[in-house]
C-alpha cells in the first residue's frame, strides 16, 4: 500500500503542474511533465485534433493563458487509476469558453511519473 500512496502522490503532483503549466501558460513546467514523444489528441466540438506535443506547447505559447484573462483556476482530479508503472488520470479542464475532460496516460520512468498521452474532448454544457 505504501508503494501505491507513494505513487498516488507523485502523479498527483504531476497534476498540479498541468493544471498549473495550462492554466499559467508555462510551457517550461508542461515540458518537464510530458515525455518528448507525448501525443495530443481527442476532438474539439467535434472536430478531430491531433498533434505533437512540441505543436501543442507551441499552441500554450501564442495564446493568452486563462490567468491572464483574469479566470479562476477550477480544474479537478476526477480519478487516478494505477497499474504497477503505468497509470490513468481523469481530470476536468475548464478554460476559456471549453468544458474539457482530459484521460492523461502516464508512465514511471528514471526521472518519476510523465505524461505520455493526452486524449481530450470538449463536453458542450446545455
Amino acid at each position: 500500500m505504501k508503494n501505491y500512496t507513494e505513487n498516488a502522490n507523485a502523479i498527483t503532483a504531476v497534476l498540479s503542474s498541468y493544471f498549473n503549466g495550462v492554466f499559467n501558460g508555462d510551457t517550461a513546467l508542461l515540458k518537464k511533465i510530458f515525455h518528448p514523444k507525448a501525443v495530443v489528441a481527442g476532438d474539439i466540438n467535434g472536430v478531430p485534433y491531433f498533434k505533437t506535443i512540441d505543436e501543442y506547447l507551441a499552441g500554450v505559447a501564442s495564446r493568452k493563458s486563462p490567468h491572464e484573462q483574469n479566470e479562476a483556476l477550477r480544474m479537478e482530479i476526477i480519478s487516478i487509476e494505477i497499474i504497477n508503472s503505468i497509470a490513468i488520470a481523469k481530470v476536468h479542464v475548464p478554460i476559456f469558453d471549453f468544458n474539457y475532460y482530459d484521460l492523461l496516460s502516464l508512465s514511471k520512468t528514471d526521472q518519476g511519473w510523465v505524461i505520455v498521452n493526452k486524449l481530450l474532448t470538449n463536453v458542450k454544457i446545455y
